[in-house]
């Protein structure tokens, strides 16, 4: 199908448009700039720098994605911006691109950035997660698949996410937030299973069961993650999800707070 770009879009010369793409009065489309097939831009949003938007996404008035990083180190280096498909980037939304020469943020498919959020540079970022207005992640923070972020969350730098997790509105994320948990605070610390989470994603009884058994071990009885995890492999059937745990615990290097 043809495009369509009302006249008074800025578009450059080397920018990639697919077919059926609707790009608003006003927004700025910059050169190296690549737009996949159904994708809507809405008038005042800017696609900049080195950036590759994929199919079907919808990106509102005075969202910015692919401006330099925010980041001292910055010297003009050619990096990147790649978003995968469906997602939506709501108003005022802005994406850095990777800080190194050519580095890459990269935000997956199926992902709600509600209004006001930043992705800072390095970010790598799964599918279908939700980031409620004013969510904010400092760089190299990393995202499973079906998380959500609270509104007026702020994450450190180098953080993970964890699959199926969420964290609390105005929390303070400061260490890695486990998958399947729910987290809250100031800063953020493990309070309980993402019971509510699971039952929506059609998860099995036994599979809650069995995460219930194993996060009681490793975040509130008292043991040291090392002893936990080895009373897990020993006591909890070795589900994926119970492994996917036990090697987000293991592998990680900002720790994971507990109450």
């Amino acid at each position: 199908m043809a495009q369509n770009i009302d006249s008074r879009a800025m578009i450059g010369s080397s920018a990639k448009i697919a077919d059926n793409v609707k790009i608003g009065p006003y927004a700025i489309i910059a050169d190296n700039t690549e737009i996949g097939e159904g994708t809507v831009i809405e008038p005042f949003a800017q696609v900049l720098g080195h950036t590759k938007v994929g199919s079907n996404c919808h990106i509102f008035s005075q969202a910015v994605v692919g401006s330099i990083p925010q980041d001292l180190k910055y010297k003009g280096e050619k990096s990147y911006l790649v978003i995968g498909d469906r997602n939506r980037i709501r108003e005022f939304v802005t994406i850095n691109p990777g800080t190194e020469k050519d580095a890459k943020t990269i935000i997956g498919n199926d992902n709600l950035i509600m209004a006001y959020s930043h992705i800072a540079h390095d970010c790598v970022i799964g599918d279908e997660n939700v980031f409620a207005n004013g969510s904010t992640l400092a760089g190299y923070v990393e995202v499973g698949k079906n998380a959500v972020v609270g509104g007026l969350v702020a994450i450190h730098q180098f953080c993970r996410l964890g699959d199926y997790s969420i964290v609390g509105g105005c929390s303070k994320v400061v260490q890695d937030v486990p998958p399947y948990s729910m987290c809250d605070g100031h800063p953020a610390v493990v309070r309980a299973l993402n019971l509510v989470g699971l039952k929506r994603k059609k998860f099995s009884n036994q599979v809650i069961k069995d995460l219930k058994k194993a996060f009681k071990i490793i975040f509130f009885d008292n043991h040291s993650f090392a002893e936990a995890i080895k009373i897990v492999e020993a006591t909890v059937d070795p589900t994926d999800q119970v492994r996917t745990l036990l090697n987000f615990v293991a592998t990680s290097k900002r720790g994971i707070g507990k109450k």
